[in-house]
C-alpha cells in the first residue's frame, strides 16, 4: 500500500506506474482517493477545531458559575452539547472516509522497481543468467510421476478418492527424498545465518489482507468455514503477520528467517490442475526465506536472497536459471520479483520452482510493522524468497539423476539424510 502522502503529491508517477502495469482501470482510483482524501483531511481538521473549542468553552463555564453569571453558563452550556452533537456526526463521516480510502489505497498497486522490464505478462519476462549446463540425455526421460511410480512412490488414484484432484500421497523412498530435501534446504539456511522457524498454518484476515491483495487472496486461499481463519498459501503470511503492529529497535535489523510449513493454495485460474502430475497441486511443503530490514538495506538482502536459492540448487547439481518477472506479471504489493526455474531434460525447457520478491514497504504499511529510531519511527521493509518447493522440485531432481537403468542418483548433499544411500533402485 502506498503511502497517502507520496500519492497526493506524485498523481502522474503513480498513473504512470498503473499504465506499466497495463491497469489501466485503476486509473481513475487515483483521483478519486485524491477527492476523498482531501474531503478527509478537511473532516478531520473541523473536528480537531470543535474538540479546541469544545476544551476552551468547557473552561469558561467554571468561570462564569463562579461569577454567578448563570446565563453565560447555560449558554456556554448549550454550546458545548451543540457541538457534542456536531463532532459526533464529523466523526463518522471522519470515520467513513477513512475507510473508503484506506479501501482504494489496498487496490492501487506498489511503485514497481526502475529496473523491472515493462511487458504484459509472464511472456515478456527477461532472463538473466543460467547456471549450471543443461543437458538431455540419449535415452528417454520419463514422465515424473512414471518415475515415481517405478518406486511405488506416489498413488495419485487413492488421493483422488480421499480428497480430489491435485492431490497425492507420497511413498517408500520417494517419500523420503521428499523430507531429505526439505531437511538439507533447513540446514542449508541455517549455515547462512537465518532462524529456523516453523509457522502456525492458519492466518486471521487482518493478516491475509495485509499480506496480500484480494484478488490473490480469492485466487489462493482456503477459508475455513465459521471461523476468521484461513490456510497458509505459504509461511511467508504468517511469517510477515508475526510482525503485525509491532516497533523493532532499528539496531536489531535484519530480522532473518527460513520457515517451513505446509502450503494450501486453490490454484484458480487458467492452469488449472493437472490429473496426474504434481506440478500445479493443492497442497504441498515448502522452505522458505523471510527477511525484515531497513529501506536502504532491501535491494541488498533481495540479490542476497536469490543467490542462496540458486547456490540451493547448484549444490543439489540442478541447472537452473533466473528470469525478471515484467511490470504485468508483477503482484499489485511487489516492487521487483525474479523467479528461479530448474531443468526438466525430459521437457528440454526451463519450468518455474520459486520465487524471489521485495515488496519495499507495502506489507509493513497495511499491518503496522514499524522501526523504532532516534531519528523517528519508519515501516519497515518485507522480503521473501523460496529455498525449495517440493514435491514440485521433485520433478527436476528426478529427471536430473534418471539413469539409462531405471535407477535414480542420489546428489552427494542429500545423501546424509537418505541413509547414506546413493542411488535408487
Amino acid at each position: 500500500m502506498l503511502d497517502i502522502k507520496f500519492l497526493r503529491e506524485n498523481v502522474e508517477k503513480v498513473k504512470d506506474n498503473i499504465r506499466k502495469k497495463f491497469q489501466n482501470e485503476k486509473l481513475p482510483l487515483v483521483d478519486e482517493v485524491v477527492e476523498l482524501d482531501e474531503e478527509y483531511r478537511k473532516i478531520k481538521t473541523r473536528c480537531d477545531q470543535i474538540r479546541a473549542d469544545r476544551n476552551r468553552i468547557s473552561k469558561q463555564i467554571g468561570s462564569f458559575m463562579a461569577n454567578g453569571d448563570d446565563k453565560a453558563a447555560a449558554e456556554a452550556k448549550q454550546q458545548v452539547k451543540d457541538m457534542v452533537t456536531e463532532l459526533d456526526a464529523m466523526k463518522d463521516k471522519e470515520r467513513i472516509l477513512a475507510d473508503k480510502v484506506r479501501k482504494i489505497m489496498l487496490i492501487i498497486p506498489n511503485m514497481i522497481d526502475d529496473s523491472v522490464p515493462i511487458g504484459k505478462d509472464d511472456s515478456e519476462n527477461v532472463e538473466l543468467k543460467k547456471f549450471g549446463e543443461p543437458s538431455v540425455p540419449d535415452y528417454e526421460v520419463p514422465y515424473h510421476v512414471d518415475i515415481m511410480e517405478k518406486f511405488c512412490g506416489i498413488d495419485l488414484d487413492s488421493a483422488r478418492k480421499t480428497s480430489g484432484n491435485g492431490f497425492y500421497y507420497l511413498c517408500g523412498d520417494i517419500a523420503r527424498l521428499h523430507s531429505a530435501v526439505l531437511s538439507y534446504a533447513r540446514d542449508f539456511m541455517i549455515d547462512r545465518g537465518f532462524t529456523y522457524c516453523i509457522p502456525p498454518y492458519m492466518i486471521r484476515s487482518e493478516v491475509v489482507n495485509g499480506v496480500m491483495s484480494f484478488s490473490e487472496m480469492e485466487n489462493m486461499m482456503y477459508k475455513i468455514e465459521g471461523e476468521d481463519l484461513y490456510l497458509i498459501g505459504t509461511s511467508e503470511h504468517s511469517m510477515i503477520g508475526k510482525f503485525i503492529n509491532t516497533f523493532t529497535e532499528e539496531e536489531k535489523l535484519p530480522i532473518k528467517y527460513t520457515s517451513y510449513s505446509p502450503c494450501f493454495r486453490k490454484e484458480v485460474g487458467s492452469h488449472g490442475i493437472e490429473e496426474r502430475g504434481v506440478y500445479r497441486i493443492h497442497q504441498f511443503e515448502k522452505q522458505e526465506m523471510v527477511i525484515v530490514c531497513k529501506p536502504n538495506q532491501s535491494k541488498d538482502y533481495f540479490m542476497g536472497m536469490l543467490n542462496n536459492t540458486v547456490d540451493f540448487f547448484q549444490s543439489l547439481d540442478i541447472p537452473v536459471r533466473t528470469l525478471e518477472c515484467c511490470s504485468g506479471d508483477l503482484a499489485d504489493l511487489k516492487v521487483k520479483s525474479i523467479d528461479v526455474e530448474a531443468w526438466s531434460p525430459r521437457q528440454k525447457k526451463y519450468f518455474e520452482v520459486g520465487s524471489c520478491s521485495n515488496l519495499g514497504d507495502a506489507q509493513a504499511r497495511r499491518l503496522g510493522i514499524r522501526v523504532k529510531c532516534r531519528d523517528g519511527n519508519y515501516f519497515a521493509h518485507t522480503l521473501n524468497n523460496t529455498v525449495v518447493a517440493p514435491p514440485r522440485m521433485l520433478i527436476a531432481l528426478l529427471e536430473n539423476n534418471y539413469n539409462e537403468d531405471g535407477s535414480l542418483r542420489i546428489p552427494k548433499a542429500l545423501q546424509l539424510y537418505m541413509g547414506g544411500k546413493a542411488k535408487l533402485k
